[in-house]
């Protein structure tokens, strides 16, 4: 019991010495794994942070109703309103009516006469505000949080006055006026192309983005709508049955079958779901620079156990059993582990709170725009990210531990060590790779591709597997004439012999490599993709728009002639009309967005087809589907879609539904709208019954375009007010798109340029470690003959031979993870595809740079292994 207690004080000194002496090797170690979970956690709280506060606006504006009643296309008729509060099983039934205006970056009062007001109040730089109708009488029990709050003395009347708003702290807050500033002032907003003055009669406590509260009938005749409402909010008796209440209402007349019946939560879920890829994927991403830390881990570990392997050796024949030794390496990684999973918790925290306070916590990805979350700080998911950074560094330290177990203790003290290696087998990396092809081919789970990450994983871990048999036959194919040279003799003699110790020194080069290799073709794969599919939908070199929004259920925004106006125009040669509109086809899918355009003859705008277009004539209506509806609905081209029939339905004048069939004529690629698109053509629209109005027209001008004055002048009739027009170019759209895509992929770049830092700090401690633990075998060459010059050559040129090997391998590896991303997992992700793009400047840099760090890594450890101290150090034997 005696020896056993002195055998372990010995072996906890012996830990303990190495963690004293070594500090630089125990912080990289330490920084590489807190970095790991510093990013991986951070993203996780940032991202959580926003869908929470995110979901609490959402439920703070959409209130609390037992089900919500959606019309499929447009809106729903005022018929149905007081059927549904008839209802036996219904106690309290709210209208809504909805619609986003702009609030001009500079306004001007229509009343003072300024000629300048017409321009200013186009400006396309201004905010957006969500204005919600409804009757403030019942509201109260549906959506507390919107129920109008009158400023002190004022008039109740006012809660109905058709000119009063009533604005959250988030809509106060953009019109820059604190609540003292905000008693009855007036400003205003661009409602579909007309200026409107407005006045500020109290507030309402819903949080999130900017939102403003009127009554309905106020906003019906701003909106020129007075049959239709946006959704019905209804309260169930406490004796209802909720099935039964939805199956009365499946009853009502054939005519409104349109209507759909939802539960409350669903536009909060799919809002999650819609950011639950982007959100898993940068998490992912982030646990990335853990992944290469563990390498770094192996490598520093690796080289502590090179350097220590004659105290092993020692503590071997004073009784320390092979797994002893083992387990000594592995308890010195546990304490790494938890020092820097600690430390990379701190961390993390910081990161996320100074992320959502400076940046917010959208990080790029658009879906929580306007949300200004709090920090929420999850114990169990600190504890997760702390374990993944325990497990990750024990992972690193597996192999240097089992080195340490299988040292031969005799052999070791005198100097000799392992002189040989096993020959290396192929087949457990042929099982990784193969095990990954097969998962690459796997479905989603839940909407999340976890076989194609895991398949990513098993590539990595399977190439580095197939290290040693690519080094042999890399080796083979070298001319014997090399081995004619002494000095080129000793390094290729070496890498054929110690082929264990080549892997070791190329494992971080392969890691970070690879991994920044396919995260460079991934995102030059994307915006490429991109780029070209803006050239497709973005024919025309200008686009005219009302400003202002347009309400939930797409009220147009320009007349139905409009483009033959414009076309009309002296500098127009061609004009096109396009009208944008949503569909809820189903209560369990998310809406789609439908996209009228001339789609046939001679003007027919192209889409950025992946299947079809269908050349085949057949009966029906042609529609064109994004790949996301292709996947959502189970649709491939030449299918008949009768769901859609249902929806357009509603375009009947006589409340009657059509007879109109659609079919499938082709999919086309859409990276906008990540549920999905359907494209119609125009002249089949107005054949459907559509009131053929406008929320935009294409311009193609010719020689000198007409002013803003013209246009407007010409879209003015029936002695309306001029409506304000916003002007885009194709090229502004254009580099919008991509500035926003640069913004989305920013978190990403960052991520992989601290994956690479990461990995270069492994090809140093690699090197050093191979180099370091040399110490005597170059001491034994300096007393044979060669000079301090000739050693460094000799070992720049395995840091050259290594990293070469490591930057091919790395780049072979980092184009095959590469196809799984954009081939499996951004379509299973976000339901789109893309061509895959080869940056080979690039790529050629990022191996070059991994090259040259190599080579100056191992001349720099050369220096030192081949100073006095290693010709020294083989007297050790003596």
């Amino acid at each position: 019991m005696n020896s056993r207690s002195t055998l372990f004080q010995l072996l906890t000194s012996f830990s303990w010495q190495e963690l004293r002496q070594h500090p630089w090797r125990t912080a990289t170690a330490l920084v590489a794994i807190m970095l790991g979970v510093a990013l991986g956690f951070a993203v996780h709280v940032i991202n959580q942070s926003a869908l929470d506060e995110f979901s609490r606006a959402v439920r703070s504006v959409n209130g609390q109703p037992d089900l919500q009643l959606h019309a499929m296309q447009g809106g729903l008729p005022l018929a149905l309103y007081p059927q549904v509060a008839q209802n036996a099983g219904i106690t309290t039934a709210v209208p809504w009516l909805e619609t986003t205006v702009l609030l001009p970056a500079s306004e001007t009062d229509p009343a003072s006469g300024d000629s300048s007001a017409r321009n200013t109040r186009g400006a396309a730089q201004g905010s957006t505000l969500r204005v919600l109708g409804s009757d403030a009488i019942k509201l109260a029990p549906v959506a507390p949080a919107l129920m109008p709050r009158l400023f002190q003395g004022a008039s109740r009347l006012d809660l109905f006055a058709p000119d009063a708003v009533f604005l959250n702290a988030a809509a106060l807050q953009v019109l820059k006026l604190n609540p003292e500033q905000a008693v009855n002032a007036r400003f205003q907003w661009l409602l579909n192309g007309q200026l409107q003055t407005l006045r500020i009669a109290g507030t309402v406590t819903a949080s999130g983005a900017a939102v403003a509260v009127m009554d309905i009938a106020a906003l019906q005749e701003k909106l020129q709508r007075f049959e239709q409402i946006d959704r019905v909010d209804v309260l169930l008796s406490g004796s209802a049955s909720r099935s039964q209440v939805i199956k009365d209402l499946h009853a009502l007349p054939a005519w409104q079958s349109q209507v759909l019946v939802q539960q409350p939560s669903d536009d909060q879920q799919r809002v999650g779901e819609m950011s639950r890829a982007y959100r898993v994927n940068l998490t992912v991403l982030a646990l990335v620079a853990l992944f290469t830390g563990a390498f770094l881990v192996f490598s520093v570990l690796a080289l502590s156990v090179a350097q220590r392997a004659p105290q092993f050796a020692l503590l071997a024949v004073l009784g320390a059993t092979p797994r002893q030794r083992m387990a000594l390496v592995l308890l010195e990684a546990l304490v790494l582990g938890l020092l820097g999973s600690i430390a990379g918790i701190a961390l993390g925290s910081l990161l996320a709170w100074l992320a959502l306070h400076m940046l917010g916590g959208d990080l790029g990805g658009g879906f929580f725009a306007g949300v200004q979350p709090a920090l929420q700080w999850s114990p169990l998911a600190a504890l997760v990210f702390g374990l993944l950074g325990v497990i990750a560094t024990l992972a690193g330290a597996w192999w240097p531990a089992r080195s340490a177990m299988d040292l031969p203790p005799a052999a070791t003290l005198k100097g000799l060590g392992s002189n040989h290696e096993a020959q290396p087998r192929i087949w457990p990396a042929l099982a990784l790779l193969a095990a990954s092809v097969a998962l690459a081919f796997m479905p989603p789970v839940a909407g999340i591709p976890l076989a194609a990450y895991i398949a990513v994983g098993l590539l990595l871990l399977g190439g580095m597997a197939a290290l040693p048999w690519l080094l042999g036959a890399v080796l083979g194919l070298m001319p014997n004439s090399l081995s004619q040279q002494p000095l080129s003799m000793l390094a290729l003699e070496r890498a054929r012999r110690m082929r264990r110790s080549t892997t070791v020194a190329v494992g971080g080069v392969v890691a970070s490599l690879s991994l920044a290799v396919a995260l460079t073709v991934m995102v030059t794969s994307f915006r490429g993709s991109m780029m070209q599919w803006l050239d497709a939908v973005l024919p025309a070199p200008l686009y005219v728009r009302a400003a202002g929004g347009s309400s939930r259920a797409d009220a147009a925004l320009l007349p139905a002639d409009a483009a033959q106006r414009l076309s009309q125009l002296p500098g127009i040669a061609r004009a096109q009309p396009m009208r944008s509109s949503t569909l809820l086809l189903s209560p369990e899918k998310p809406a789609i967005s439908i996209l009228v355009r001339p789609l046939k003859g001679a003007d027919a705008q192209q889409l950025p087809w992946v299947q079809g277009p269908v050349e085949a004539q057949r009966p029906g209506i042609p529609v064109h589907i994004s790949e996301a509806v292709a996947q959502l609905y189970g649709l491939q081209p030449g299918d008949d879609w009768p769901l859609l029939s249902k929806a357009f339905s509603t375009q009947s004048q006589t409340h009657q539904a059509q007879a109109a069939t659609f079919y499938i004529a082709s999919i086309w690629r859409d990276y906008v709208r990540q549920f999905g698109a359907i494209a119609l053509d125009w002249q089949d629209y107005l054949a459907l019954g559509g009131d053929g109005q406008v929320s935009e027209v294409a311009l193609w001008p010719q020689g000198t375009p007409p002013t803003q004055q013209a246009m407007e002048s010409a879209l003015t009739s029936n002695g309306q007010a001029t409506p304000a027009l916003e002007f885009v170019s194709s090229t502004a759209l254009r580099e919008r798109s991509l500035r926003i895509f640069d913004r989305s992929f920013a978190v990403t770049y960052w991520l992989q340029a601290v994956a690479i830092a990461i990995g270069l700090f492994g090809i140093a401690a690699s090197f050093s470690a191979q180099v370091l633990a040399r110490r005597k075998e170059f001491g034994l060459l300096a007393h044979l003959g060669l000079t301090r010059r000739n050693v460094l050559t000799v070992v720049a040129a395995e840091g050259l031979a290594w990293t070469a090997l490591g930057a091919l391998a790395g780049t072979l590896l980092g184009l095959g993870v590469a196809v799984i991303l954009v081939h499996v997992v951004n379509p299973q992700s976000f339901h789109w595809t893309m061509e895959l793009r080869l940056p080979l400047l690039r790529l050629l840099s990022l191996a070059a740079a991994v090259v040259l760090a190599g080579v100056i890594t191992a001349w720099l450890a050369g220096r030192k292994a081949a100073s006095t101290d290693a010709v020294l150090a083989v007297k050790e034997d003596w």
